[in-house]
């Protein structure tokens, strides 16, 4: 009979408090992050100007992301050739191309379009939300869940009914929202860490 060389393996348990000892050690860090995303949010949400200029943020952001995106599919496309979708592969890869180029050229239709978008996306999906509430019924915590789906579904049909006017400051808010939230997430967790 052999013995196994390590005496006992590795608990998921054990595993888990080592590396919480090694965030307990940064815990400033995330203090400090936490801080500079509320600023960066409240800044953000300081005034029209800056919800717009955090919407051009967002917007060149997205434009980057689909660029690169774009760039490593027609890439691909020719690694892939002897696949026979070629040509599904490469027009994937122009359409994302196309739509970074445009993000950077026309920020404002880029950001029209996604606040469109966003505004749909909140309806469509709270409506899947609510209905997956209801199926929920009577488990306990449903009422939540079909809370924040009317939630999405009144910020969605918001959105929709106010595009384009708002085009310019929807998404500068929703970052600056989400920076903020993010940010106080990071600093309670730090917080939390020091205890």
């Amino acid at each position: 009979m052999s013995t196994p060389t390590q005496p006992f393996t590795p608990t998921p348990g054990a595993s888990l408090a080592g590396h919480l000892h090694m965030l307990r050690a940064k815990w400033g860090w995330f203090v400090a992050l936490g801080i500079i995303m509320i600023v960066a949010g409240m800044v953000a949400l300081g005034s029209i100007y800056t919800l717009a200029v955090g919407t051009l943020v967002s917007v060149l952001y997205i434009g980057a992301m689909m660029a690169v995106a774009g760039v490593a599919q027609i890439i691909q496309a020719f690694q892939v050739k002897g696949w026979g979708a070629f040509t599904f592969w490469l027009l994937d890869g122009l359409l994302y191309l196309a739509g970074g180029i445009i993000a950077f050229v026309n920020p404002s239709l880029a950001a029209s379009v996604l606040t469109l978008l966003l505004g749909v996306s909140l309806l469509v999906g709270g409506g899947f939300r609510l209905f997956a509430a209801l199926n929920l019924r009577p488990t306990t915590g449903w009422g939540w869940l079909a809370f924040s789906a009317v939630i999405a579904m009144l910020l969605g049909l918001e959105i929709i009914t106010r595009w384009p006017i708002d085009t310019e400051w929807i998404l500068g808010m929703f970052l600056g929202i989400n920076l903020v939230f993010n940010g106080f997430a990071s600093l309670m967790l730090g917080l939390r860490l020091k205890k």
